[in-house]
């Protein structure tokens, strides 16, 4: 029954059975992010008389990454995922009305435009193979640097705008499927990865910023990997 059972095996995941001896490999990842904050207030913005609403936005970017896959047994992989992150977010405030706009609530948005370095680190649960097919779940922990803060931050001080930590800590999860191709193994996948630190420098004198108590990035990626 066993050599029966293991032809069949063979013959429904060939291309699986051909990547299942790599040890380790290799690879680049491409995808889509929908980036923004979530946002909480401070105890200036209940007794501020200017604006009555602050609210993250999300904005669109891409991403582009390297792979390091380190096969843990049959079901389990370390992940590494060093690469670039482009993205766009936004705040946007939402005014008192003024009695010169007759009674239209203006609104106003705060752009920030960011290149991040990133460093995720991974764990990856595989289920069985089945005809070449592997669906999975991944959890993990990434830490990104804006390279482009120091420009922004000049644009920041004479603009007096809200400014971000460069500095960002977030776990991730997410899920995908791969298929093993003759050549290459092909993995869409779906990945939120959520801030767990403030990255909002305060500004006491700053109105747009006094009235922000913590923001926290929140990233949404659709990813497709390529492995060999």
């Amino acid at each position: 029954m066993e050599s029966l059972s293991a032809q069949f095996n063979a013959k429904d995941n060939y291309n699986y059975l051909d990547f299942q001896r790599k040890a380790y490999y290799f690879g680049m990842s491409f995808g889509y992010n929908s980036s923004g904050y979530q946002v909480n207030h401070s105890r200036n913005f209940v007794s501020n008389d200017s604006i009555n609403i602050v609210e993250g936005a999300n904005g669109p970017g891409i991403n582009l990454q390297m792979i390091l896959n380190l096969k843990i047994g049959e079901y389990f992989d370390f992940r590494i995922l060093p690469g670039f992150s482009f993205s766009e977010r936004r705040l946007e405030y939402t005014s008192t009305p003024l009695a010169q706009t007759g009674g239209i609530v203006p609104i106003y948005t705060k752009k920030i435009e960011s290149v991040f370095a990133e460093i995720p680190f991974q764990i990856r649960f595989k289920s069985a193979p089945y005809k070449d097919k592997r669906m999975y779940v991944m959890a993990g922990a990434k830490y990104s640097y804006d390279v482009e803060s120091g420009a922004r931050v000049r644009k920041d001080k004479a603009a007096r705008l809200v400014q971000i930590s460069p500095h960002d800590y977030q776990i991730e999860y997410g899920i995908g499927m791969q298929f093993f191709m003759p050549f290459f193994i092909f993995s869409p996948e779906l990945k939120i990865s959520q801030g767990i630190g403030n990255i909002h420098i305060y500004k006491s004198n700053l109105n747009d910023s006094s009235v922000l108590e913590t923001v926290k990035s929140r990233i949404f990626t659709i990813g497709f990997h390529f492995e060999g």
